[in-house]
């Protein structure tokens, strides 16, 4: 009889535990199960903001769309960054372990880095963590209700602030892998 009643307890143990996971913890199991994000952003570099549209795939690949006269695109294919302005024909072309972009198009990283951080929330609507690495500060924030990656803050190759705030997300998203090829240099 009390091997029944251990049973049943474990059984029901296994069953609320779930409920009682921390923020980490449930943060860490959406990046586990995101394969690729797809969102719209709004980006803010010193006094500077764009806007556009991003597809993320991990490990380390994005595509961007910017909404401006430039036609502007970034493309990392996981190993290199490429910024294209289309409408002035400037191409920029960056090792991707140069940027902080590296790390946050890193899920593994993100997930071991959240496993052995202190959050803290901020206005009671942001859970967020402070990563330093390669002489990078990053703050990665996370929606408190929704536990979902809502953006970042870095400082980009320039010292300039770069705070990027994403939101219309999607999640494992059918997508052609055909744009994350680099874009030629003309």
């Amino acid at each position: 009889m009390l091997k029944k009643i251990i049973l049943i307890f474990f059984f029901l143990f296994s069953l609320v535990k779930p409920l009682f996971a921390s923020i980490e913890e449930k943060i860490i199991n959406n990046l586990i199960k995101t394969e690729n994000l797809t969102f719209d952003f709004k980006q803010t570099i010193g006094e500077k903001t764009e806007e556009g549209h991003c597809i993320i795939e991990y490990p380390k690949k994005i595509f961007c769309l910017y909404k401006n006269r430039n036609k502007k695109t970034m493309v990392s294919n996981g190993r290199s960054l490429v910024i294209k302005n289309y409408a002035s024909n400037q191409y920029y072309l960056y090792s991707l372990k140069k940027t902080p972009l590296e790390l946050i198009l890193d899920k593994n990283f993100l997930i071991n880095q959240i496993k052995k951080l202190e959050s803290r929330t901020i206005d009671n609507k942001y859970i967020n963590f402070t990563i330093i690495k390669n002489n990078n500060e990053i703050n990665i924030f996370f929606d408190k209700k929704t536990l979902n990656l809502i953006g970042w803050q870095t400082e980009d190759i320039y010292q300039n602030l770069v705070v990027t705030y994403i939101y219309k997300i999607q999640y494992n998203q059918k997508i052609d892998k055909k744009i994350f090829k680099l874009p030629k240099n003309n």
